[in-house]
């Protein structure tokens, strides 16, 4: 037993001496790795409490330019839109980007449609996020019959598409607009066959598939009216 406890105290006094070794050949090293780790600590708080403050003033001049939209109207609230989205942080620069477009596109849907093509044209801006873009650009346009918004509308009707079910109804809509009941009548199809269409656009679907069956109105010319009676001979 004597001869283990002997053998143990050895070994921890080893142990003790290659510690103290190796702190006075690293000790600099280690002093190093924890001053960078308070510091990497300092400077990740002080990034995220100076975030937070940013996005807490970005929040603030959000909701002063919702304000000026329902008072000073789509061109004071454009302005104020764009004056943001060039000085706000992350999301709230998007934010306020997409609701500037919006408000253009009240005044002037051609300046709307372009400025919805801006972001839908930025890579920086999320798959989504840029599908919507596209989207309400299209829809601006669909009033002046631009072929590219027709374009978007079939590129966003695609299976995979979250604003297929949009995109289908506006193209069915269209085309009975055009007369073509035919071609409304596959998107409004498709619409039916999609088991993930809203409940909502499940029923309006009922009115134009029966619009669709009941195809074009046919306005008949109205009969000539009769020859008038000639007057009675006076007696």
């Amino acid at each position: 037993m004597k001869d283990d406890e002997f053998i143990r105290e050895v070994n921890e006094e080893y142990r003790r001496d290659r510690a103290a070794q190796v702190w006075t050949r690293y000790s600099g090293v280690f002093i190093g790795l924890a001053v960078l780790i308070v510091l990497g600590v300092g400077g990740w708080r002080y990034w995220q409490h100076a975030q937070t403050v940013q996005a807490e003033a970005a929040s603030q001049r959000f909701d002063a330019a919702v304000r000026a939209a329902k008072e000073g109207g789509p061109q004071a609230a454009e302005k104020a839109f764009e004056t943001l989205a060039g000085e706000a942080p992350g999301g709230y620069r998007l934010l306020a980007r997409l609701r500037a477009a919006a408000e253009a596109g009240k005044a002037d849907p051609a300046a709307g449609a372009k400025a919805y093509a801006a972001i839908a044209g930025d890579s920086s801006v999320g798959a989504s996020l840029r599908d919507l873009a596209r989207l309400r650009a299209a829809l601006l346009r669909l009033d002046a019959e631009d072929p590219e918004a027709l374009n978007s509308l079939q590129g966003l009707a695609a299976p995979t598409s979250a604003f297929r079910h949009t995109a289908r109804e506006m193209l069915g809509l269209t085309a009975m607009r055009k007369g073509d009941f035919e071609g409304a009548g596959r998107w409004f199809d498709q619409i039916a066959a999609d088991r993930e269409t809203p409940q909502g656009l499940r029923q309006r679907l009922e009115i134009y598939v029966a619009l669709v069956a009941g195809g074009p109105v046919q306005v008949s010319e109205a009969p000539p009216a009769p020859p008038a009676a000639p007057p009675e001979a006076s007696r």
